[in-house]
């Protein structure tokens, strides 16, 4: 599949700030499923690329002039290919320092009781089993709804409130999985149809003896396919973001977000 992506990010201060440096988590790299091309950055006065320690595509952005309106735009086309949400057995990072707890992903007694139910799955049936009933029965337990949380709830919040958006279902699904020692991780990415606006979507990835990393989204209840885009991976949403940064002065920022997702199959 053909998408093309445009995503736009606006930010207005009513007083100007005197500099800004922001972390841009904002380009697709290629991979077994997904081959870019035509991407572009345009906004910002300064841009060093850079690899994190995730293997993602980084820019540092710098503005160091006088500025109360700041524009970042992304542009480009990616071919996605149909694989049912697998991906390569070995991508050079180990499974491993994907078990861990963070701010995000951290659990409660409340969480860990749910997560406790789905022990003979994982015993009995195997990795993937397990992983499509934990995201079939949390997609049951939690309401998607927006405007009921925000970036910085944790999964053990959002499971006491019951409603999320696409980040919680991720951080939750994570959690869960590491409740049973499975490692999963963070994507940030997005999606030609799915739950919520605008097109920009994560949800995760968990690790399949011998098969490899597999996607699952549960706020859309279904594996990731062709119609996803990944832009990042990390623990959580703090370690994937597209847009993170910092100020020098400045006050009152409104952020806008525009996010344009074109799909056309191949033939």
């Amino acid at each position: 599949m053909r998408i093309q992506i445009r995503h736009e990010t606006h930010f207005v201060l009513e007083k100007a700030a005197r500099r800004a440096l922001q972390y841009l988590r904002l380009t697709p790299r290629n991979d077994s499923n997904q081959r870019v091309g035509n991407w572009t950055i345009t906004g910002p006065e300064q841009l060093t690329r850079w690899i994190d320690g995730f293997g993602n595509i980084v820019y540092f952005a710098a503005e160091n002039t006088d500025h109360d309106d700041l524009k970042i735009i992304v542009e480009g086309e990616v071919e996605t290919k149909e694989t049912n949400g697998v991906l390569p057995l070995d991508d050079g990072l180990p499974p491993g320092m994907f078990v861990r707890p963070t701010a995000l992903t951290k659990s409660s007694k409340e969480l860990d009781k749910f997560a406790d139910q789905f022990a003979s799955s994982l015993q009995k049936e195997g990795e993937l089993s397990f992983l499509h009933t934990v995201m079939n029965e949390l997609a049951q337990e939690v309401e998607y709804a927006s405007g009921e949380s925000t970036v910085t709830c944790s999964a053990a919040e959002v499971f006491d409130h019951k409603k999320g958006v696409c980040q919680d279902f991720a951080h939750l699904f994570i959690a869960i999985c590491h409740h049973h020692n499975v490692p999963s991780r963070y994507v940030s990415g997005y999606i030609t149809g799915g739950a919520g606006e605008p097109a920009s979507h994560a949800w995760a990835e968990s690790y399949v003896q011998g098969l490899g990393w597999v996607s699952f989204d549960p706020a859309n209840l279904q594996c990731a396919t062709e119609s996803y885009v990944r832009l990042a991976i990390g623990y959580d949403y703090a370690t994937a973001a597209p847009i993170v940064g910092v100020r020098t002065g400045g006050q009152g920022e409104k952020m806008s977000v525009t996010v344009q997702v074109l799909s056309q199959s191949q033939s």
